[in-house]
């Protein structure tokens, strides 16, 4: 019999990758709600005064939304990869704890950019999870398809859309982030138009 390590081993239950993920994109989901704050009661003194306070979160539910999508995209992109994935191994779990790291970060730097809103570096840390959210997630199937983790009988007809709609989604997201330098609020339009997209289809030939 040969002789078993623990590193051979370890992390081969698929289904608690698919547990953890989803608990975690649960909690992302809700935390990025906490940062839009009621606006403080002894400030307020007309209805008038409530209405302008209001309007003043008007940044905060923009980035919300993005945030929000941003989140649910990538969430239905790593599910999608799990509907085929079947197999599971030590590195693959590590993938995806480092994915998750990114997805928890995803409240911090949608406060960031939030509270920020006009500053070009925000949307660059904004940019730069969501670009390592999708390096990671290009990673894990790269990775899963290499080792044999992948249904044989559908892994030749999904592999390319899988592949195509992170780097096409990649590169949109790249061109979103250089519009800082014209204006924020045309970078962070963009890229709500780009989450629109993936979310619906509107244009498949993107993915």
């Amino acid at each position: 019999m040969q002789k078993k390590y623990y590193n051979n081993i370890a992390g081969q239950d698929i289904g608690r990758i698919i547990a953890i993920s989803d608990g975690v994109f649960a909690v992302a989901l809700t935390l990025l709600v906490l940062e839009i704050r009621v606006p403080l009661l002894d400030i307020i003194h007309s209805e008038k005064e409530l209405v302008v306070q209001f309007a003043l979160l008007k940044s905060k539910f923009l980035v919300y939304l993005l945030a929000f999508m941003t989140t649910g995209i990538f969430w239905l992109g790593h599910s999608s990869q799990y509907k085929h994935i079947e197999k599971s191994d030590r590195n693959l779990n590590w993938i995806n704890l480092i994915f998750l790291l990114f997805v928890t970060m995803l409240p911090f730097t949608t406060a960031f950019l939030g509270d920020y809103t006009n500053f070009k570096f925000p949307i660059f840390i904004y940019w730069l999870n969501i670009f390592m959210l999708g390096v990671l997630l290009y990673i894990n199937w790269n990775y899963a398809y290499k080792k044999g983790f992948v249904n044989e009988n559908t892994k030749e007809d999904i592999n390319n859309p899988l592949r195509k709609r992170i780097i096409y989604a990649q590169t949109l997201y790249f061109i979103g982030a250089l519009l800082c330098f014209i204006n924020p609020y045309i970078s962070i339009t963009f890229i709500i138009l780009i989450q629109i997209n993936y979310a619906f289809g509107f244009v498949s030939w993107l993915g």
